[in-house]
């Protein structure tokens, strides 16, 4: 698996600014040297930095440069791995949910489709040191990012105003989470994201006024 062009933003709280100027470059090497390993079968628990920093034809100093510990480290990788998190239209908010929720969908094809992707998250669930810096790092972003969106449709009007956005959030993202990540029989169409944003919306749109 081929990892993406530009790195991720860093894991870490307000990322690595320590060090000298980073070069792409190495710190891509670094990330696909991870990747390798994985590729390769080796457990997360046996990725050390030395072993990284051998494979990826660095020195350990020089990661961490980059990144805090092995924590960090791995979180950006997850993300160079995975598809980009995704750019909202910001037009609606039934299109910015139909975004969110497909950037999802396509993660679960991707969960599928590679095995090796799979035991790593499965491993991750294990550790929960790991977990809990992909949690804070990862997960919590593209949450928010679903808040915002949801309370945006708030202000302009598109949502009633008696919603409580921390339930509606879960109930938007509900649907694919499942079909995505619990269900690994149920079917991950095009459209599948429209088809869950248009059938929550219609019942949390403001009600016409009675005569």
């Amino acid at each position: 698996m081929s990892l993406a062009e530009s790195r991720p933003r860093p894991c870490g709280p307000g990322g690595p600014a320590r060090g000298r100027p980073r070069s792409e470059t190495v710190e891509r090497a670094i990330l696909e040297g991870v990747m390798k390993l994985l590729e390769e079968g080796v457990p997360l628990a046996e990725l050390s930095i030395e072993r990284i920093a051998r494979t990826a034809g660095v020195g350990k100093a020089t990661i961490y440069r980059r990144w805090s510990g092995k924590e960090e480290l791995f979180c950006d990788v997850l993300r160079a791995a995975e598809p980009p998190d995704p750019v909202l239209p910001g037009t609606s908010v039934r299109d910015d949910l139909v975004v969110i929720l497909d950037a999802m969908r396509e993660r679960g094809l991707l969960n599928r489709s590679s095995m090796m992707m799979h035991n790593v998250y499965a491993q991750m669930k294990s550790s929960p040191k790991l977990w809990a810096a992909y949690e804070a790092t990862v997960i919590a972003p593209r949450r928010q990012l679903g808040y915002d969106v949801l309370r945006r449709g708030l202000s302009r009007g598109e949502l009633r105003d008696d919603l409580d956005i921390d339930l509606i959030n879960d109930i938007v993202v509900g649907p694919m989470i499942v079909r995505a990540f619990m269900r690994p029989d149920a079917g991950l169409p095009e459209g599948l994201a429209e088809q869950i944003v248009d059938t929550v919306l219609d019942g949390l749109r403001p009600r016409a006024a009675t005569a």
